[in-house]
């Protein structure tokens, strides 16, 4: 998001959430002249470090309790690797000169591009200027219009060409246009950071760090320059479109069939926005209006042979600027728009000033190739992107520290945004699980960072979870606190303060201060401490008085880097039920607890006959841990009456987590039987015609994923006997209410002449309908594969056909699951998102013999290492099933094998594989986390790029 990596990586960790195993959702970017500095004074936190404060808290008389890492590490890492040089965000400093207008002419060649670069510079602090290179073969340098000589006004180092300051002052100020020329082979470029080849056309992604793999510059987010020209030339037969960001201002035929195209942005943007694009594609075209009456032309491109799929993500587009303008009035300001749709993409997708570049994945959708939640996921990320043309490039963020300024800010607008096109209370529901299955995680483990890092070794690995999904928390906190007027006005003041500006997280919240009055000078906490905070609630009742005591701790965990840290201002959102009706007594109140340790006394109107109900931390007000001490009949009235959705359904999750912990703790796993308190509730939810939103009560049915228990579970874990015990709870589930799941799902089976749509209700209930096919295919008997087999043959969309296929490859020595697997790959008819599926459900499967089922499946013709799709679909999907942990150590191995081969092609994937893979390390039973580090230790020792060296390195901290 911004550029969505972490989305890729948090949609695969997340695959399994819907209980069926279909690919889901998230389930992921400057100081001028006369530009404010940080409208906030820098905080002690910011002077003196965290450490300091909390030396200085304490003799101020700050009282708190230490807290100490949830898990014991029984194990302990050697680490032979040297740890990545790191770049502190103390240490930012201005550039020596600024780049304000750039010409470029790019001519591409079979196997060479030729990139000239004009830069008007302004000369700031003065001295030398060292820019950004590399894999460029330098050709020329020019200042003033006189050719420099190496040694003789430039010199080369390592990544840098280096202008002296002899040279720069001997130029005119007013007029210092430095030029260069280099050569560069995209054709060779397997990183896919830069400009490099794809399929049938040359694409760049520039962010974080790829322009200077383009051409010398100051790649830096804090120098905004205006690419007044950009001219391209390509042979016109391979590559008859020419696209780059802004207006297209001249084109015209060249000599031996190459033709040219101009291209110039009004706007000032940092080199990250920059794009181009040239290939054989196909474009469907249409236009929107905007509030002002100006009538944009929007148009998406892809390879011909997907021209077809594109035309949700138009739909898309267009309600992504209507929602915009309505719900913070924001205006697109050019004249067109561009979206172009890439086959070998690192990231989601790429917010380019106004030529977006995405990944097939996450923009191609037909009933019989997408999914209900591919094209849910499609509308989130076209809006995602397109919400960035304020919210990242109008304004952006002064340095990569503080990516979390646009990326978890557009994250809560994308949020918003589907919110306002489906159910609000499904959504929520959505986000939730996927912060605490990819986020929460990270903040117990070894990279765990706040929002805004303080260091970094390479900024691709900060495109996390925390920075994004976290980040929009962060922000969603801010609305709950100012309500959603005082938040607009916050955002109004952000534009007009900093528009056209490069700032900072500082900036956002002096905004949000400052618009509503309000002190949160504290609220910089969670930009500065990392770590899920835990909120420990305990009540009391005065039925004389008809008061209701709430005491509500805070506690935030140490993590890597982080001890004794301090309260962080948490809104808590609560309400009361009546316990012997489950009548409300008391609506939606927001709680501030700022303090270690405070009590809140609620007067009632009403009295009840006993102490109430709390429902606590609504709509999930806050990125929080929450423990309160519910009985199960308190969670079994919740689930039934709580009028707060999320509440309902986050009840319905405690009393599955606690049956599935009842049963990892048993001796017999085979032989636990569920409480009739939560089998009782599961019948209620299956048999529950009132709710009309049947996303609710399927997300209800799933139990809480293995990753989401671990993180409440006191180390040292054995997964695989976690993974029975969940198996254990789903197998009892799906035997004692087999007969209610079955009329259900008779009862949501389409009939024969029933028409395929695509929409809100429709998909709500394909997706009850397939839960329940999970279940009922848990025994993995011959009558399970018969039901799956039939489901898959009359599935009309590929929803339906997926949940299906899913299911056999559980089962796949059944005949029906081997005539599956040969027709699903025959009906992809080449199709990659169809085929990417295809490898993603068989290498997720849960069957015993998973790893040599995975090693098969990359020997098929079909898998590439050098797609991330495809590399995805299979090796990241393995890396986080149950399977990958073996008690024998070859899921281990398989990953050391895998992470310096992809790392040689492609570092960026690499690294997040090794993240993905060890992450959880600490969290494991002795004897795993003796295998992860001999494992880690090994990778320590194999070369690897900056990318994955800074994981591994962290990863032994």
């Amino acid at each position: 998001q911004g550029r969505i990596g972490v989305r890729h990586e948090v949609a695969w960790m997340a695959q399994t959430l819907r209980g069926y195993s279909a690919p889901v959702a998230a389930a992921e970017r400057l100081t001028r002249s006369g530009l404010k500095s940080d409208a906030i004074p820098a905080s002690n936190a910011e002077r003196i470090g965290l450490a300091a404060l909390a030396t200085s808290a304490t003799s101020a008389g700050i009282s708190r309790r230490r807290v100490g890492r949830r898990y014991n590490t029984v194990a302990t890492a050697t680490a032979t690797l040297e740890a990545p040089t790191e770049i502190l965000r103390k240490d930012y400093q201005q550039p020596s000169f600024f780049i304000r207008e750039v010409t470029l002419t790019v001519r591409i060649f079979d196997g060479r591009t030729e990139v000239a670069s004009r830069m008007l510079l302004e000369k700031n602090t003065g001295g030398s200027l060292p820019l950004d290179g590399e894999d460029l073969k330098l050709k020329k340098v020019f200042l003033c219009g006189k050719e420099l000589k190496e040694g003789e006004g430039y010199t080369l180092e390592k990544e840098k060409l280096i202008i002296s300051a002899d040279a720069l002052e001997a130029g005119d100020p007013t007029d210092l246009w430095l030029e260069t020329e280099v050569e560069i082979e995209p054709e060779k470029n397997t990183q896919l950071s830069g400009l490099y080849f794809s399929g049938s056309m040359y694409c760049t992604q520039m962010e974080a760090e790829g322009f200077r793999r383009f051409t010398y510059y100051l790649d830096r987010p804090d120098v905004m320059a205006k690419f007044t020209s950009v001219r391209l030339e390509a042979d016109e037969s391979k590559c008859p479109i020419l696209l780059s960001n802004g207006n297209r201002i001249d084109s015209g035929k060249l000599e031996e069939g190459r033709h040219f195209a101009v291209w110039s942005d009004p706007f000032a943007k940092p080199s990250y926005l920059f794009a181009v694009v040239a290939g054989d594609l196909a474009s469907i075209q249409d236009k929107f209006i905007t509030k002002s009456g100006r009538e944009v032309h929007l148009e998406i491109f892809a390879a011909k042979e997907d021209k077809d799929q594109l035309w949700h993500a138009m739909r898309s587009l267009q309600n992504s600027m209507k929602w915009d303008e309505e719900r913070f009035g924001l205006e697109y300001d050019l004249d067109i728009y561009n979206i172009v749709a890439v086959k070998d993409f690192n990231m989601g997708a790429m917010e380019n000033k106004s030529l977006n570049v995405f990944n097939t994945s996450l923009t191609l959708a037909r009933e019989d190739t997408a999914t209900d939640d591919d094209y849910e996921r499609i509308e989130g990320v076209i809006g995602h992107e397109y919400f960035h043309n304020w919210t990242g490039n109008r304004v952006t963020c002064r340095d990569w520290f503080q990516l979390t300024l646009k990326e978890g800010l557009t994250v809560y607008r994308d949020q918003e945004f589907s919110a306002d096109m489906g159910s609000r209370a499904r959504k929520r529901i959505e986000d939730v699980r996927i912060l605490r299955a990819a986020q929460f995680p990270e903040d117990n483990g070894p990279m765990s960072h706040p929002i805004r890092p303080e260091k970094y070794a390479a900024i691709e690995n900060f495109y996390t979870a925390t920075v994004y999904n976290k980040g929009a928390e962060v922000i969603r906190m801010y609305e709950t606190l100012l309500g959603r007027d005082g938040f607009r006005k916050g955002m109004d003041l952000y534009f007009d303060r900093h528009d056209g500006n490069a700032v900072t997280c500082d900036d956002f919240r002096s905004a949000m201060q400052d618009a509503n009055g309000r002190d949160l000078s504290q609220f910089e906490r969670w930009y500065l401490q990392a770590g899920t905070p835990i909120v420990t609630a305990t009540d009391a009742w005065d039925a004389e008085t008809g008061t209701y005591s709430l005491t509500l701790k805070q506690t935030v965990p140490d993590t890597p880097g982080q001890m004794d840290k301090l309260p962080m201002q948490i809104p808590v959102r609560v309400g009361l039920l009546d316990r012997e009706s489950g009548k409300e007594l008391m609506g939606n109140t927001v709680l501030e607890l700022c303090e270690e340790s405070k009590t809140f006394e609620l007067k009632l109107d009403e009295t009840p006959s006993g102490k109430p109900v709390p429902s606590l931390l609504r709509g999930f007000s806050a990125p929080v841990k929450l423990e309160y001490d519910y009985s199960d009949e308190d969670l079994s009235l919740l689930a039934g009456f709580d009028t707060d959705s999320f509440n309902r359904w986050e009840s319905m999750q405690r009393l599955g987590s606690k049956v599935v912990l009842d049963a990892f703790k048993t001796d017999d796993i085979d032989s636990f039987q569920p409480d009739a308190t939560f089998m009782d509730a599961m019948k209620r939810i299956v048999q529950d015609k009132v709710t009309d939103d049947l996303s609710l009560i399927a997300y209800a049915l799933i139990l809480p994923t293995e990753g989401t228990l671990m993180q409440q579970m006191k180390p040292p874990i054995d997964p695989t006997r976690l993974h029975e015990a969940r198996n254990r709870v789903r197998k009892v589930i799906a035997t004692e209410l087999a007969d209610d799941m079955r009329k259900r799902y008779d009862e949501l089976t389409p009939k024969d002449d029933e028409k395929y749509v695509i929409d809100g209700p429709s998909a709500s209930q394909r997706r009850l309908r397939n839960v329940l096919l999970a279940y009922l295919c848990t025994s993995g008997d011959a009558k399970a594969a018969e039901l799956c087999g039939k489901h898959f043959k009359t599935a009309k969309g590929m929803t339906d056909k997926l949940a299906a296929f899913s299911c056999l490859c559980n089962m796949p020595d059944s005949q029906e699951a081997k005539e599956a697997i040969e027709q699903f790959l025959a009906d992809a008819k080449g199709d990659a998102n169809v085929i990417d599926k295809w490898f993603a459900s068989q290498a997720r499967a849960d069957v015993d013999d998973l790893l040599p089922r995975v090693k098969k499946l990359m020997e098929h013709p079909e898998f590439s290492l050098t797609n991330p799709n495809r590399l995805r679909s299979v090796v990241s999907v393995f890396i986080t099933s149950p399977q990958f942990h073996l008690p024998d150590g070859s899921g281990y191995d398989f990953a050391l094998e895998m992470i310096p081969k992809v790392d040689a092609l492609n570092p960026q994937v690499a690294a997040r594989m090794a993240n993905g893979a060890f992450r959880t390390w600490r969290l494991l039973d002795e004897k795993r986390q003796k295998m992860i580090l001999d494992r880690l230790a090994d990778l320590s020792k194999a070369g690897l790029s900056k990318d994955a060296a800074e994981i591994v390195s962290k990863m032994q901290a």
